[in-house]
């Protein structure tokens, strides 16, 4: 049975007819709700662009659904069963972890790019239990896991939908059951990529290589990737695979955080003016708030977006200050950004399991406290699906005006963190809020130098972007100055799952 269809408008309802006509060439039917095993060879790539509010969202979920309502099988990154020459695949990818928890909050099944890229080898004894919580097989009996652990992972599968998740929730350690990890051979079939403006070259021809199909989203107004000179993936497709959405959807009535994102396309528009559009903005909704400090409270779970590094560090030693933080530890709750892995090539497998756990470059941790061993900390992967973690750690402080950072401990190797407190505009893409403070003297000094990126002056993107970020309520933060805490620094609000402990050595 086909899914029921939402609400499109005109613009959507056109992209989805030009989307049913590419997937019918390649023998999904999304009409018929049917489909026809994968011919050999043939590549197809289409991209849905449009700004912030405009549907993106919606209709990559519209696809997704209609998709598997047609007997298109949804795989993720973390286990996959046996390939059949008939079985249909489709994948829902995004850059980062954070960028795919906003998608499965929505209900669509995202994993990011590397889980798809990087597979997992299973122990013959647990893939039976795989598959069996992944509905292709029966109870197994005879395992190493009795009847009490299986319900135990049974019973976490249906929550979560995480296989790795279920067999560390029966008590198991990822290395019992994952006995390394390989680059995938084979190709897949059907892939939705979402935040498609983040990704390079490189991503994109990994992605052209897996996916014979392949359907980007992006958004044309944010900031492309640091070494791309301003441009997207999508930006060298001509405009027949290019689908346009213009109009808002996000929320219905008026949205003044989106009214004021959609304001930076006017050519004419200045800083000074836009800061005035600010504060109107503020004065008749407080979905919109113009504060004179920064909230070190809000800096726990949502970092102050910069654009400058040095105003980053600034606001991370204020932070600190704020909550009596000791210069040589950390307190549990502190935010942590992972700063990529520091492994010898020998340990190649080890880098892909802590990779394949979330820890790759730019992802949002919250540090719990000390691991068991010397080195270890225990960590939670913001929009991880098994987000608690016990991994050796190298936790970096920078220090202002200082060239060198002051590392407060560390294991000889493994993940490598930044202070996460602030954020570079930047570094925030893919992610979103509930609510965002944006630290204006930055985009101020932004106008000031007046650079152009790929057309547009530098500070109306770094704003966009900024502002694109909060789904709730905007801080738009006017003064150098940091409010203290009402409140100590905690993990309490954590969600709690098992933790699978990672060890380089």
């Amino acid at each position: 049975m086909i899914a029921p269809t939402p609400a499109l408008s005109d613009d959507q309802s056109a992209a989805v007819d030009h989307l049913a006509e590419m997937l019918g060439g390649a023998g999904v039917d999304l009409h018929a709700g049917a489909v026809r095993p994968m011919a050999e060879g043939g590549a197809r790539v289409m991209a849905v662009v449009g700004k912030a509010g405009s549907g993106k969202t919606l209709l990559l979920a519209h696809l997704y659904k209609r998709l598997q309502a047609a007997g298109v099988e949804v795989i993720s990154g973390d286990w996959e069963g046996r390939r059949r020459r008939d079985r249909r695949t489709l994948a829902i990818l995004a850059p980062t972890n954070k960028a795919a928890s906003v998608l499965r909050t929505r209900g669509v099944p995202a994993t990011t790019i590397h889980r798809i890229l990087y597979t997992p080898v299973y122990d013959p004894e647990y893939e039976r239990i795989a598959e069996w919580l992944a509905g292709q097989g029966d109870r197994p009996e005879g395992t190493e896991l009795n009847a009490t652990q299986l319900d135990r992972a049974f019973a976490f599968f249906q929550q979560a939908n995480s296989i790795p998740g279920a067999l560390a929730a029966a008590g198991l350690r990822g290395s019992d059951f994952i006995t390394g990890w390989k680059r995938r051979d084979e190709p897949l079939d059907i892939g939705l990529i979402d935040e498609s403006s983040m990704l390079d070259k490189r991503q994109f021809d990994d992605l052209r290589e897996i996916f014979p199909t392949l359907v980007l989203f992006g958004d044309p107004a944010q900031l492309a990737p640091v070494q791309q000179s301003g441009e997207m993936v999508f930006d060298a497709l001509d405009d027949a695979r290019k689908l346009v959405l213009h109009r808002v959807h996000r929320q219905e009535g008026d949205n003044p955080i989106l009214d004021l994102a959609h304001a930076l396309a006017d050519p004419d528009l200045e800083f000074e003016r836009f800061e005035r559009m600010v504060e109107d903005a503020a004065a008749r909704d407080d979905r919109v708030v113009l504060s004179q400090r920064v909230e070190a409270g809000m800096m726990a779970r949502s970092p102050v977006l910069v654009w400058r590094n040095a105003t980053r560090i600034r606001l991370i030693h204020a932070f600190r200050a704020a909550y009596g933080a000791p210069a040589d530890a950390l307190l549990p709750g502190e935010p942590l950004i992972c700063d990529g892995l520091e492994l010898p090539l020998k340990h190649r497998k080890k880098r892909l399991d802590l990779e394949a756990r979330g820890l790759i470059k730019g992802a949002q941790v919250i540090y719990l406290g000390e691991g068991k061993r010397e080195g270890f900390s225990r960590l939670h992967v913001v929009g991880a699906p098994d987000p608690q973690v016990s991994a050796a750690s190298i936790v970096k402080i920078e220090l202002p005006g200082e060239e060198e950072p002051f590392i407060p401990f560390a294991a000889r190797m493994g993940a490598t963190f930044l202070h996460g407190a602030a954020v570079t505009i930047h570094k925030a893409q893919g992610s979103q809020w509930p609510e965002v403070q944006v630290f204006a003297p930055d985009l101020w000094a932004a106008a000031r130098v007046g650079r152009m990126e790929a057309g547009v002056p530098l500070w109306k993107r770094l704003a966009y972007v900024a502002i694109t970020r909060a789904e709730e309520r905007l801080h738009w933060c006017v003064r150098n100055r940091l409010a203290r805490p009402t409140d100590p620094l905690g993990v309490e609000d954590l969600p709690k799952h098992a933790t699978l402990a990672l060890d380089p050595a």
